[in-house]
């Protein structure tokens, strides 16, 4: 019994993970901007998907990358928002210039 509470346990956290209720601060990307979802801190990485209109993203970790200019600035900082996910900081509004998070490994 206890081995079935793990999976039902697990299973809950993956679709609270995926429903957005996890406890991780989420930053608006800026209003107007669909922002490209890449597999590395640079432009030069394939494409994951792209957020929506008004999406807010979770930031895990940062790293230094590619230099960008968006909304929010220019900055070589690239936020990760999911596993092997990552968006340019310069479109996320996270209040500040520099790392707000963990920097990624």
């Amino acid at each position: 019994m206890e081995e079935h509470t793990d999976i039902t346990t697990h299973a809950a956290e993956g679709a609270a993970a995926l429903a957005g209720t996890d406890d991780v601060t989420r930053y608006p990307i800026a209003p107007g901007y669909r922002v490209n979802v890449r597999t590395g801190p640079g432009t030069q990485y394939g494409i994951v998907r792209t957020l929506p209109y008004g999406m807010k993203v979770p930031v895990y970790c940062q790293k230094p990358g590619e230099r960008v200019t968006g909304p929010y600035g220019t900055s070589n900082l690239w936020d990760n928002i999911a596993n092997g996910q990552f968006v340019a900081d310069a479109y996320v509004h996270t209040g500040s210039d520099g790392y707000i998070a963990p920097r990624c490994d």
